[in-house]
């Protein structure tokens, strides 16, 4: 990802390769639509060339329909043009962002090649920190013999391989969520059970509850549903519960949110986890006014049990839990799995078949056994360890640099306050080679802001914090 400079030895104009890598990076969505471009002046002094070169770059995007003009104000990526003119959004502050925001920046930086720089902005683990031959291991013990044959010639339950529903139950009821196998559905990791409870519950128009901040995938996947988003201020506790009322009273009756998605422990991106009072609270005004509540675990395995659950106080009766894999066992171990109450289990079923039909039952089967042989609580502990480690480095190498924390560093993300519009710095460290998530990602509406998330795993190297120095004094 590292970009080389322009050249002046090149057959083509330093018009042309400006151009050409603004263009690149639109197409790969690396810049999202909407964000402004650097200013003439700084993209002239950045890439060391003359503003008229800028100037006639820039027009150059502008006449391939890739950025547009605004009087004033400067260049800007396009939106994607709607299939078909929506009306506006009615009063009381719901918001539908065009998707898909620049999420896609973050997941498309997914795709890595191995052994590729970490990079701050991404939500994975470092490779080297992950258990490969546990995996294989764990496969080749459940496909041995005829169980290969009898795994791969048929479809798999609907509701996912009853030996890992087994297995789940017992983890879940560590936590203290009650959930026999029969309240279980696995599911292609956590984001498609968020999927498939959205399309279950929802339909396009529906209000939905969020967090502000939070994760920007989830907001850009129900705004492409068709969803009006209503952001409820995240605070250290939870959410600003006398916020969310007024948000919800200020609906007309029909508008009322039927659904809000939320993290309870290690929240996306602050770190921080919910108080008990506050659970009790907001399961009262879920009740009072009638809507589910969609919590999102993803980062359980990372978080201590005793910390409380919504879903473990509701007992599953307005709540739905979700929960995956992925994070801490690979990020292609898309097994990800929900716990609903037994009158919404199978509506979820019918929506999974419509969707996916079902899970791969190798997978399931093999985080089957590293359930029941421990190998999985093994693994997580030794990751916790090397977390633990890598987050009191971060925060020492943030506070050298002159950065503080907007929220207690915990998890696996910070909530890092870089003292400059992170969005514009994202734009200077990704010449560099550094991908960030800006603020501005993790908010319904962006705004601009000085906070950044980063991944603690894989933000330890010296020459990341080194070339952040020097992006903030050249910002």
């Amino acid at each position: 990802m590292n970009a080389t400079p322009l050249s002046r030895e090149s057959h083509t104009t330093l018009t042309d390769q400006l151009a050409e890598r603004f263009a690149e990076r639109i197409r790969q969505r690396l810049i999202a639509p909407g964000a402004r471009l650097p200013s003439v002046r700084e993209c002239a002094r950045r890439h060391q060339v003359s503003p008229h070169t800028v100037v006639a770059a820039y027009d150059q995007l502008l006449a391939a329909g890739l950025v547009e003009a605004r009087r004033q104000r400067g260049f800007f990526v396009r939106e994607p043009r709607p299939a078909a003119s929506a009306p506006a959004p009615a009063a009381g502050h719901a918001v539908r962002p065009t998707a898909p925001i620049s999420a896609t920046a973050l997941v498309r930086g997914m795709f890595q090649p191995p052994g590729a720089r970490p990079m701050p902005g991404l939500g994975t683990l470092p490779v080297e920190w992950l258990d490969v031959p546990m995996l294989a291991t764990a496969l080749r013990r459940v496909t041995s013999g005829h169980q290969l044959e009898a795994m791969t010639v048929r479809y798999g339950e609907p509701a996912g391989d009853l030996r890992l529903r087994r297995a789940l139950s017992g983890k879940l009821a560590e936590l203290g969520v009650p959930a026999p196998p029969e309240q279980i559905v696995t599911t292609a990791g956590a984001t498609q059970a968020l999927d498939v409870v959205t399309r279950t519950l929802l339909r396009p128009g529906d209000t939905v509850l969020v967090d502000e901040p939070g994760w920007s995938v989830e907001y850009a996947r129900l705004a492409a549903l068709g969803m009006r988003m209503l952001p409820v201020p995240r605070g250290e506790d939870g959410p600003d519960l006398a916020t969310m009322a007024r948000l919800i009273e200020a609906q007309k009756p029909a508008d009322r949110p039927r659904l809000y998605v939320t993290v309870s422990v290690l929240h996306n991106p602050t770190g921080a986890s919910l108080a008990l009072g506050t659970a009790h609270r907001l399961l009262q005004l879920a009740q009072q006014h009638d809507f589910h509540i969609v919590e999102d675990d993803t980062y359980a395995h990372l978080a201590p049990a005793h910390l409380p659950r919504l879903s473990a106080l509701d007992g599953l009766g307005r709540t739905i839990y979700v929960s995956g894999f992925s994070k801490i066992l690979a990020p292609n171990w898309r097994v990800g799995y929900l716990a609903a109450s037994p009158a919404l289990v199978e509506r979820v079923i019918d929506t999974k078949l419509l969707t996916s039909l079902t899970t791969p039952v190798m997978q399931e089967q093999a985080i089957a056994h590293c359930l029941e042989q421990g190998l999985l609580r093994r693994h997580v502990e030794r990751i916790t360890r090397l977390l633990d480690a890598a987050r009191a480095r971060t925060v020492r190498a943030a506070e050298a640099a002159g950065c503080r924390f907007g929220a207690p560093p915990r998890g696996l993300f910070g909530w890092l306050d870089a003292g400059t519009d992170t969005e514009r710095l994202s734009h200077t460290m990704l010449d560099d080679g550094w991908l960030l998530a800006p603020g501005s990602l993790f908010f319904a509406s962006p705004r601009p802001t000085s906070l950044m998330r980063i991944n603690f795993a894989t933000t330890q190297e010296p020459a990341f914090w080194q070339a952040l120095q020097r992006a903030r004094r050249g910002a």
